[in-house]
């Protein structure tokens, strides 16, 4: 865990797979506001691992954006693209521990061996089940000789025998309140930790980025709370300090639901084109 000692950093970290909303800029500005309660700086990292959808186009107007909300970053901006092997190096450390094992099945694959009404992971997705755990060494081997691609999964039985816990993360509210709350990862099942078409995942990526960047306090959205649950775990395999963290509220559209680049939510870049100020965002998302 954090100690009491230790420098106090937060950090945003947008992915650039489209132009950033309300519910980024909400986030962005959490964070600049607790980080300076804290007495704290804030840095930014852009986790650009998706080889298709992250265009420099992207990153450009994310930055840009930013500096146009009045939200200043200390330090270098960190690209988790550039940190390729970094990432691969863990998973090979975890690989030659019997803590994970390659993965040869397509999404795809994974959903039609999973059955028609599959346990699933906190992100709706099928809990994976097992298809390649139970290879055969030979067959395995032959596989990977052969160069089919695969990526990587956390063997979660394993990794629970190497650190049985009890696992718990340091949570804090809106005024600095601390709390211990007990982690789950076993409801991850086998874990995705590095893709088929990039050495990595997000979960493994951005454990070794706050470890890396010595983060003390990671401040994200409600939606990212159960994550922390496999963060934790990751954390303690990698043997790296554990930040504290803090889920704050979601900002929600008209229909209920969260804000999502996917869902064709209205960006900031829209706003702009329609006048609307950075004070203007500001007051809209409760900043005075």
């Amino acid at each position: 865990m954090t100690g009491s000692s230790a420098p106090i950093r937060l950090r945003f970290a947008p992915s650039p797979n489209g132009r950033l909303h309300l519910g980024h800029a909400y986030s962005a500005l959490v964070n600049r506001d607790y980080a300076r309660r804290l007495g704290g700086e804030l840095i930014l990292r852009i986790e650009d691992i998706d080889p298709v959808r992250s265009r420099p186009e992207l990153i450009a107007a994310i930055e840009d954006d930013l500096a146009w909300l009045g939200i200043e970053f200390a330090g270098p901006v960190r690209r988790q693209s550039r940190h390729l092997p970094a990432y691969r190096d863990a998973v090979e450390m975890l690989g030659s521990r019997g803590l994970a094992y390659p993965c040869f099945c397509s999404r795809a694959a994974v959903i039609s061996a999973a059955g028609p009404d599959p346990a699933r992971d906190p992100d709706g997705a099928p809990l994976y089940p097992g298809t390649c755990h139970s290879l055969d060494p030979a067959d395995r081997a032959s596989r990977l000789a052969a160069g089919l691609l695969h990526g990587w999964r956390l063997d979660i039985g394993r990794a629970l025998a190497r650190v049985p816990g009890p696992h718990r993360f340091r949570s804090l509210d809106a005024a600095g309140a601390e709390t211990v709350h007990a982690a789950d990862p076993v409801r991850w099942g086998d874990a995705l930790i590095a893709r088929r078409d990039v050495p990595t995942s997000y979960h493994l990526s951005v454990v070794i980025d706050d470890a890396v960047q010595e983060v003390s306090h990671v401040v994200r959205g409600a939606d990212l709370l159960a994550s922390t649950d496999l963060h934790i775990l990751l954390q303690a395999l990698l043997g790296v300090a554990s930040p504290a963290y803090r889920h704050h509220s979601l900002i929600l559209g008209p229909d209920g639901t969260k804000l999502a680049k996917s869902r064709g939510s209205e960006s900031l870049g829209d706003l702009r084109a329609q006048g609307v100020t950075p004070a203007e965002i500001r007051r809209r998302l409760g900043f005075g």
